[in-house]
Parts: C-alpha cells; sequence; structure tokens
C-alpha cells in the first residue's frame, strides 16, 4: 500500500516543472510552429518517400521505352535558334568547307614571294626552288600557265626597280616550269605577252603621261630581259634572244620619234643598260646599228627641244659610248706593259694611306714624297705600322673599340703635326 501510494503520489521536482512549463507556454502561442533554422537544410517528408514503391528494373525498362516510342524528339532534327538571335554559320569552321587556313589562290601566292623578292633581292638563289616547286603545283594547266605569265609581267612592269629579278625569275620559270601546252611554253608566252606592247609603241610614246610610264616600264623590262634570258639550243651554250634584239632597235627609234624628255631618259637608260651589250651584238652580225643611234641622238642634240639636263644625259651617253661604254681595253703583253699602253698597269700594286688617311698608289704623282712620309713614320713609331702604312696595332682577334681607335689616330696624327714643327 505504502508503495502504491508513494509512487501514485508526484515528486516535488516534477510539480515544479510543470509550473516552469506552464509559464513557458504562456510566452509562446501553442498553435505556432517554429521555423527552422536559416543555417539547416529543409526537413524533407519521409513519410511521402516511405510510401512510394522503389521500381524494380523490369518496371523502369519499360517506363524508358514507354518515353522513347512516345518522344517526339529527333536526333536529326535542326539546331534550335532563339527567335530573338539570327542564325549565323562560319563557313570557315564547317567541316564542309576546306577549312580555316585554306590553301592562297595563285594571285596571292605571286604577290606574296615577288614582294618578298623585292625587298630582299639577295634570297633569290636560296627561294627560287621553293617558289619553282610551288608554282609547278598550281600550273596544272594552260588557263593557269596563261595567269602565271600575265602576273609576272604585270609585277615586273609596275613595281619599281623590280624588272632585273623579274627578268631572273622569267629566265628561271622558262626552264623548270613543266607544263607546256600546244599554245607554248612559259617562254614562249611571255614573249608573246610582250609583243602586244611592242605592236602599240608607236601611239605609246604619245600618249598622255601614265601611258608613258607605263610603256617605259616595259622597254626597261624588255632590256632586262634581254640581257638575263637565256636560250638553250642542243649542246651549244645558252643564247640570248635574237628576237628580243630587234625589237630594241625598234623601240629605240619609236622613242626618239617623239623626242621629249621622258622619251629620250627612257631612251638613255636603255642604252646605259644594254648599250655595250647591243653594240657587240650587232658587230659580231656586222651590223653598224649602234653608229645609227648615236647620230640620231647627234641631231636631236641639235634640232630637239628638250631641257638642258636631259641634253646634258645624252651627251654624257656619247661618251660613255666613245670611251667603249667605260670597259677597259684589254691589258698589252707583261713585258711589254708601261703605265702608258696598258690602264692596269697599277693595278695589282698596294695602296698606301697618308697620316690623314688619304689613299695613294704608284700611279699617283705625289707617290714619292708621300712614300717617305710612310717612312719616317715608321721610323718614329717602328712597331705601330705594316709594310703598306696601315696600322698593325689592332689584330684580327683583338680589336680595338672604335672610340679608342679614332682618339688613337687623332694622338698620331697631332704627333707627326708637332714632330714636323
Amino acid at each position: 500500500m505504502n508503495n502504491n501510494s508513494s509512487s501514485s503520489t508526484p515528486p516535488s521536482s516534477s510539480s515544479s516543472s510543470s509550473e516552469t512549463g506552464d509559464n513557458r507556454g504562456s510566452v509562446f502561442s501553442q498553435g505556432e510552429r517554429l521555423r527552422q533554422p536559416r543555417t539547416s537544410p529543409p526537413v524533407s517528408d519521409c513519410s511521402a518517400e516511405s510510401k512510394s514503391p522503389i521500381p524494380s528494373g523490369h518496371n523502369s525498362s519499360s517506363a524508358a521505352d514507354s518515353l522513347v516510342k512516345n518522344s517526339k524528339l529527333s536526333a536529326t532534327a535542326p539546331e534550335f535558334v532563339p527567335g530573338c538571335y539570327p542564325s549565323f554559320q562560319d563557313d570557315a569552321y564547317s567541316d564542309e568547307s576546306e577549312g580555316y587556313y585554306a590553301e592562297p589562290s595563285l594571285a596571292d601566292f605571286v604577290q606574296d614571294f615577288v614582294s618578298h623578292l623585292n625587298s630582299s633581292p639577295g634570297s633569290f638563289e636560296s627561294e627560287i626552288d621553293y617558289i619553282t616547286d610551288m608554282l609547278n603545283g598550281y600550273v596544272t594547266t594552260e588557263e593557269i600557265l596563261q595567269e602565271l605569265v600575265e602576273l609576272i609581267y604585270v609585277q615586273s612592269t609596275t613595281i619599281l626597280n623590280f624588272a632585273y629579278t623579274g627578268a631572273r625569275l622569267c629566265n628561271h620559270l622558262s626552264h623548270h616550269i613543266r607544263l607546256s601546252p600546244a599554245s607554248g611554253n612559259f617562254r614562249q608566252l611571255m614573249l608573246k605577252r610582250c609583243r602586244t606592247e611592242y605592236e602599240q609603241r608607236e601611239l605609246a610614246v604619245r600618249g598622255d603621261p601614265d601611258t608613258q610610264k607605263r610603256f617605259h616600264s616595259y622597254v626597261l623590262f624588255l632590256g632586262e630581259l634581254y640581257l638575263n634570258l637565256e636560250i638553250k639550243s642542243g649542246k651549244d651554250t645558252p643564247g640570248r634572244a635574237n628576237v628580243l634584239l630587234g625589237a630594241l632597235k625598234d623601240l629605240l627609234n619609236a622613242l626618239f620619234s617623239h623626242p621629249d624628255d621622258p622619251n629620250l631618259m627612257c631612251a638613255v637608260k636603255l642604252l646605259k643598260l644594254s648599250g655595250s651589250i647591243l653594240e657587240d651584238t650587232w658587230k659580231e652580225k656586222g651590223q653598224s646599228d649602234m653608229d645609227e643611234v648615236i647620230k640620231r641622238i647627234g641631231d636631236i642634240l641639235l634640232d630637239a627641244r628638250c631641257s638642258r639636263d636631259v641634253k646634258q644625259m645624252l651627251l654624257k651617253l656619247v661618251e660613255v659610248r666613245s670611251s667603249n661604254w667605260g670597259r677597259v681595253h684589254t691589258a698589252a703583253v707583261s713585258s711589254d706593259a708601261t703605265p702608258d699602253n696598258d690602264p692596269n698597269y697599277f693595278m695589282n700594286e698596294p695602296t698606301f694611306y697618308t697620316a690623314d688617311g688619304t689613299p695613294f698608289t704608284a700611279a699617283d704623282p705625289e707617290y714619292s714624297d708621300k712614300y717617305q712620309e710612310i717612312l719616317d713614320r715608321e721610323d718614329y713609331f717602328p712597331d705601330a705600322y705594316e709594310e703598306n702604312g696601315n696600322d698593325s696595332f689592332c689584330s684580327d682577334e683583338d680589336e680595338m673599340d672604335p672610340e679608342i681607335e679614332e682618339a688613337f689616330e687623332k694622338f698620331c696624327m697631332e704627333s707627326d703635326a708637332k714632330r714636323k714643327k
């Protein structure tokens, strides 16, 4: 009995707790749920998940098959583009295109290597084989060969100072372009292209300044072509194109027929370029064509109303021709050679230098006095000079700095000046 009564009677602590709970219940409403903390994840409804059955593998496969059969999607459907954006596709990146870095056209390739050769003419020998191989890859039909001839002709007659390199290029390609159709090989097609301009010579020399300028560029290119184009015939040594020899004479006559300043200047340039070769060839054939050209120039000097500068150019040309185009005559036999009959008599003599750096040779009238001055300097600085009077302090292995060298030369000159006083 006592146990039952004691167990039914709540302890004092329980009653105090109940009183505390009643006090708190007065602060928080019993019907309001407490919100979850902001940092904790939302509570999931586990009861709903527990009630949903887990599908078996067979049921999942059936559902996927049903989804595929009822779907209206297609793997071959066009790409979806939102209506607010324009449809655009870069052909350079598409699979059907030739690629972003497409092979350049023949015109672009010719423009590139012509620009390179014009800026670096010294690279001609090292680059020409590669250029030829590339061009042989391009030139596969007669039409492309015609295009190549036209491109090189235009570049050679329009780019300043490219006529010489263009003529060398034509000579090389005439022997190495493999395609040779019935209409002609590269050389024959180039000569045909030049003939087109040749036939317009009478009109060109009387044309407007632009027409004359193009014609003059053509004339100089033809002169370079005559000097550089080699024609091989059998086992003989290559010769020049004789057809160009007569063409150049006709072009000179056309220029002299209308003797204004631009035409005369073009004629002077052509004769300076090829006059010696033209005269030698004409003489070999027993022709005096160069004498006729010089006579024509003399008549122009008397009658034509050209400017004073052009007349000076013509007079200078006549003078150069009278000295065999500036070429040195064949040297006399060594046993008979003297300074009077052999212009090359002093050619192999050493060159000396005076104290102020002026060069002189044994041909100098004051040779004895100047050479004695060098000997005096060698006595004053016995270890400073070589046999020809040049400084020998600086060896190839240990050269002086330019500033030090300049200061040293100044010191030597001042020393010589003091010694002479």
